[in-house]
């Protein structure tokens, strides 16, 4: 990719730190700042640059300004940006496939269940395998549970027969879209609307934030409230760049991140019922909310999804999930 390429150049030969003037972070993220990854990033920014006294600036580039899905991981391990915080399902490409766990449809029954797996060992390890990738990881961001949406009512699984739905670059969720029937469609996030708009793919999954800042209810007519699928963030930096800070600048950035942190899984539920709520009023999309027997349905179709991606996510990993959530394996 020229740009990348140009990109890069430019990073090497002129953003090399010169900690004893101004450190620049540069942030890229993909989606809107309105979303909570879009204002924990602002909030982040906000708390570098104070408790470093203004040695650090914090640089945000949202909606894909500098890069899109595919580019920004390159992009971070070869220097042109500092941070990220992409979704946890773009690790699989990387080579860390144990991050596609979090794809898994209906494996965490609840957000505090969740937290206890990334909060606890299992987040913690698989950080650790990001080291040989030149990341280092900082820290994990909710977003929230996923609604489907399309042009047509999505009630049981056989209303996904044939469907082209769009989705990350994530072997589960591939599975998930094939056992539903439909026709998983990989696509960046910046080209979502558009696809939508002209029929290329006929629907998605995302949490109600996104689909909301990113006017994708303007484009589906139906949506299903099923709370099937998770999406959250791994705020992630070069590792490099990170391990050259000095001390007591990495020590005021951790700081700064905690804080963000608590910031942005505080307020991701709230985001998203705003969100929703602001869908529902504008009457383009109509929104189910399904019964227990339709969410029985689903949960049946989609169960097989975890033996299938077993042996590529890890079948101790997804064990250790299920023990630590407390779900029946």
């Amino acid at each position: 990719m020229k740009r990348l390429a140009v990109a890069v150049l430019a990073a090497t030969l002129f953003a090399v730190p010169a900690f004893a003037q101004e450190i620049v972070i540069k942030f890229s993220h993909v989606v809107a700042p309105a979303t909570p990854k879009g204002k924990a990033a602002d909030r982040f920014k906000e708390l570098a640059e104070k408790y470093t006294d203004g040695k650090v600036k914090v640089e945000v580039y949202p909606n894909s300004q500098l890069y899109k899905d595919k580019e920004e991981l390159e992009a971070l391990q070869l220097g042109a940006v500092q941070m990220l915080a992409p979704s946890l399902a773009k690790f699989g490409p990387l080579g860390v496939r144990e991050y596609e766990a979090f794809d898994l449809p209906y494996i965490f029954p609840d957000k505090a269940a969740l937290r206890k797996v990334l909060d606890g060992d299992v987040g913690k390890q698989l950080f650790a395998k990001l080291e040989d990738k030149g990341i280092r990881g900082l820290a994990y961001w909710d977003n929230g549970f996923k609604i489907m949406s399309a042009n047509s009512p999505l009630l049981v699984p056989d209303d996904f027969l044939g469907l082209k739905l769009r989705i990350q670059s994530s072997k589960v969720l591939e599975a998930q879209m094939k056992a539903l029937g439909a026709v998983p469609q990989v696509m960046a996030f910046s080209e979502v609307y558009q696809a939508l708009q002209t029929g290329v793919v006929d629907g998605t999954e995302n949490p109600p934030s996104n689909m909301f800042t990113q006017k994708m209810h303007e484009v589906q007519k139906h949506a299903t409230i099923s709370n099937h699928g998770y999406l959250g963030y791994a705020v992630i930096v070069n590792k490099k760049f990170w391990d050259e800070l000095p001390e007591e600048i990495r020590a005021a950035l951790d700081k700064a991140m905690v804080e963000a942190t608590a910031y942005a899984n505080e307020i991701a539920q709230a985001e998203n019922d705003k969100a929703l709520a602001a869908m529902k009023a504008s009457g383009k999309t109509e929104f189910h909310e399904q019964t227990a027997e339709e969410r029985a349905a689903w949960m049946e179709a989609l169960r097989p999804v975890h033996d299938e991606v077993a042996e590529r996510v890890g079948k101790d990993l997804i064990q250790s999930i299920y023990q630590a959530t407390g779900a029946a394996n």
